[in-house]
Formats: structure tokens, sequence, C-alpha cells
């Protein structure tokens, strides 16, 4: 009686095709996974470079107003953006994108905000998808300077001993012209943060 032979050798080429699968998604998840993670060290870059110009253009922008604290006429120019000899700090976009890895195009947007995209120097690598190994990824970020005090003038008839009182987010600043050794900090008269 000769033995019946049944599906048994059926199942291994199923198998082979099954685990080639499995591993061919592997190998897609991973490339997906070095693209994300290349796009994510260029967002990086983009925040923390836009972030360093507007906080150097903001102490920059504090240095003036401490300059010109005894001239209240020169202030409202001064929590505009507006003061003499401050310039653009993209150099400081520059910088932090080189700390990063990854190279910055920067641009001031008014006078109180940032313009960054970066591009990472790292490119995504080998993968599995064709033409992709060279690539390397771009993001923007925009950062924005925001005056955080509010003042009034004080009348003509006040003399120029007076300064005016400075609110800055709630809290006032009594200025005593005869004693200026405690005054607002950088991040007492602008706010700094990321855009949309």
């Amino acid at each position: 009686m000769t033995p019946c032979r049944g599906d048994s050798g059926q199942a291994f080429p199923i198998y082979i095709t099954v685990v080639a699968g499995l591993l061919f998604l592997a190998f897609a998840y991973l490339a997906v996974g070095q693209a994300a993670a290349n796009r994510s060290d260029a967002q990086t870059a983009a925040d923390a470079a836009a972030l360093a110009a507007a906080l150097e253009t903001r102490d920059e922008l504090a240095g003036a107003w401490v300059d010109k604290v005894l001239d209240p006429d020169e202030w409202l120019p001064i929590f505009n953006g507006s003061a003499p000899g401050i310039g653009s700090a993209c150099w400081r976009a520059h910088e932090l994108a080189a700390l990063n890895d990854a190279t910055a195009a920067c641009q001031p947007d008014g006078l109180l905000a940032y313009q960054v995209e970066t591009t990472t120097n790292k490119t995504v690598g080998d993968s599995i998808v064709p033409g992709t190994e060279g690539q390397r990824s771009t993001e923007t970020a925009r950062a924005v300077i925001e005056p955080r005090c509010v003042f009034t003038l004080p009348g003509e008839d006040a003399g120029d001993e007076v300064l005016p009182i400075l609110s800055c987010d709630g809290e006032d600043w009594e200025l005593d012209p005869e004693d200026l050794t405690d005054l607002p900090d950088p991040e007492d008269l602008f706010d700094v943060h990321l855009a949309d």
C-alpha cells in the first residue's frame, strides 16, 4: 500500500513569501523612521536658530532701553523694535544651525521676528526606497519678539526727573532716576516665542 501524499510540502513557499514580505515591511518602516528622524532634526535646528536670532535682538533692544532709560521719549521706538545700532541677528541663527548639524537661511520678518529655514547636513541614508539616500530634510520656523510692557508718558508739568511707571505683564516698575540699580531684565521687557 502506497502512502498518500498530502499538502505538507506546500507550506514552505508560503512561509518564505510571508517572511520576505515582513522583511520588506520592516525595511520600509525603517526608511520612514529614518526620514522622520531627519525631519525632526531639521525642525529642531530651525526652532533653535530662529529663537537664537530673536533672543539676540531682544537682548540688544533691552540694552538700548537701559541706555535710554532716562529719556522716556525714546522708549516707544525701542519697544517697537527700532533702536540705533541694532541690525539683523541672523548670524546667531547660522551659529545655532551649525551646532545642530544644519545650514540656515535666515531673514528678519519685520523688526520683531525672524524667519529661518534649515537644511540638515546629514542625509536620510541608505534605505530600500531608491533615490532617497542623498536627500536632506528642510524645515522652517518663525520666532517673534513681543514687548511685555506698557507705559504712559508723564505730562509736561511733571518735569524731567519723573519717569513713567513701566507695567510689564502686571508687574509695575517705578523707576527712580536717582537709583537705577533695580531695572527689569530683558525677559521682563520682551517675550520671545515660536509662532506658526
